[in-house]
C-alpha cells in the first residue's frame, strides 16, 4: 500500500490552514485596532471643530465725506500709520480758517480792551491826584474859614466881614470840588471795572473759539484715514467718488499671526489645563504638525454667546452637549514658520496628550493620527 498523498488531498488540507491564518490575522488586527482606539481615547482629547482666529481691525470713517484718494489695494501689506484713503477736506479747511479769523478778531479786541483799561487807569490816577489836591485845599479853606470866624464875632471884629464871607465861600467851593472829583474818580474806576469785565468776556470767548479750533483741526485730520495697525488689507469697499458716512465700514486689516480656537465638548474639558501643550494640524498644510499650548478657556459656552442664547427653562428640554471654546496659541518657532500663511477661518485639528504632568511636557505627536 502506497503512503503518497494525491495533490487534491494536499489542497484540501491547506485550505483550512490558510483560512485559520487569515482569521487569526483579522482578529489580531481587530484587537490591535480596538486596543489602539481604547488607548487613544484614554490618553488623548481631540477635536476637529477648530478654526484659526486672528486680530481683524475694521476700519471706518470718523467723519462723513467724499473719497478723493484711495492709496491701497486688495490684500496689500500696510504698516501702522500708512495712509489708506483721503476724504475731501475743503469744507473743513474753510471752517478752520473761519475760526482762526474769529480768534484774530478776538485778539485785536482784547488788545484794544487792554489799552482802554490802561487809559481809564491813567484817567483815574489823574483825577485821584486832583482829588488829593482838592482835599488839601479843602482842609486849608476850612482852617481859614474857622480862623476868620474866630476873628470876626460879636466881641471882636478884627477883619472885615467881606474877608469872612470870602473864606466861607472858598470853603464851600472846595467842598463842592472834592465831591465832584470823588464822583469822577468813582466814574473812572467804574469804567476800569467795566473794561475788565469786557476783557474777561473776550478771554472766555477766546477759550471757546480755541476749543472749537482744536475740534475743527481734529475733524480735519480725520479726513485722512490712517492704518491703526500693521497687516494685510481685506474686504476693501471704497472707491474714489463714493460718499461715506461717519462710522461706515470701509475695509479691514488682518494682522499677522493668530491662534486656534478649538471648540471642545464640555465632557472633554475636565482633564485640560492652562499651559498644556497641544498638537495642531491645519487642513491647508496636510502632513505637517505644529505645536502650541492652551492659553485660556472661554468664560462661557459658545451657545451662550450666540445671537439668540438658548433658554432651557421654557418649552420642552433636550439636553445637548455644549462646546467650550479653548484658545490655543502656536509656539513662537512654528508661528514664525507660518508667518504670512495663516488666514483666520482656516480649519484645524487639535489633539491634547493627557499624560502631561505639567505644561513643560511635550505631547507625543507620533501617537496622534
Amino acid at each position: 500500500m502506497s503512503n503518497d498523498k494525491s495533490p487534491d488531498s494536499q489542497v484540501s488540507v491547506g485550505k483550512p490552514r490558510r483560512v485559520k491564518i487569515i482569521l487569526l490575522l483579522v482578529l489580531l488586527c481587530g484587537a490591535t485596532l480596538v486596543g489602539r482606539m481604547w488607548w487613544h481615547g484614554r490618553y488623548f482629547e481631540e477635536t476637529d471643530n477648530a478654526y484659526l482666529a486672528g486680530h481683524v481691525s475694521t476700519i471706518s470713517s470718523r467723519v462723513p465725506g467724499v473719497i478723493t484718494k484711495v492709496l491701497v489695494s486688495d490684500n496689500q501689506v500696510v504698516k501702522q500709520g500708512d495712509v489708506l484713503a483721503e476724504l475731501d477736506y475743503t469744507d473743513q479747511q474753510v471752517r478752520v480758517a473761519q475760526i482762526k479769523a474769529q480768534l484774530a478778531q478776538i485778539d485785536a479786541q482784547a488788545k484794544q480792551g487792554e489799552a482802554q483799561i490802561e487809559q481809564f487807569r491813567a484817567e483815574a490816577q489823574a483825577v485821584s491826584a486832583q482829588l488829593l489836591r482838592s482835599e488839601i485845599q479843602l482842609k486849608r479853606a476850612i482852617s481859614d474859614a474857622d480862623r476868620y470866624s474866630s476873628l470876626y464875632n460879636n466881641q471882636m471884629k478884627a477883619i472885615a466881614e467881606t474877608e469872612l464871607e470870602a473864606a466861607i465861600t472858598a470853603r464851600d467851593s472846595a467842598v463842592v470840588d472834592v465831591r465832584a472829583l470823588s464822583q469822577q474818580v468813582y466814574a473812572a474806576e467804574s469804567k476800569i471795572d467795566v473794561s475788565k469785565h469786557a476783557h474777561s468776556a473776550l478771554v472766555a470767548q477766546k477759550k471757546v473759539l480755541a476749543a472749537q479750533l482744536e475740534d475743527a483741526t481734529l475733524q480735519l485730520s480725520y479726513h485722512t484715514i490712517l492704518a491703526p495697525v500693521a497687516g494685510r488689507i481685506g474686504r476693501k469697499d471704497l472707491e474714489v467718488g463714493i460718499r461715506v458716512q461717519s462710522g461706515q465700514q470701509l475695509l479691514s486689516i488682518v494682522q499677522e499671526g493668530g491662534w486656534v480656537t478649538a471648540n471642545f465638548k464640555e465632557t472633554q474639558i475636565a482633564p485640560l489645563f492652562r499651559g498644556q501643550q497641544a498638537l495642531i494640524r491645519i487642513d491647508a498644510f496636510p502632513g505637517r504638525d505644529f505645536l502650541g499650548h492652551i492659553e485660556s478657556f472661554s468664560p462661557a459656552s459658545g451657545a451662550l454667546f450666540s445671537l439668540i442664547p438658548p433658554d432651557n427653562a421654557t418649552g420642552n428640554f433636550t439636553k445637548i452637549v455644549q462646546r467650550v471654546p479653548v484658545k490655543i496659541v502656536f509656539d513662537p518657532k512654528d508661528l514664525k514658520e507660518l508667518e504670512g500663511h495663516l488666514t483666520p477661518g482656516m480649519s484645524a485639528f487639535v489633539a491634547i496628550d493627557l499624560r502631561q504632568d505639567n505644561p513643560g511636557d511635550k505631547p507625543l505627536a507620533a501617537a496622534v493620527e
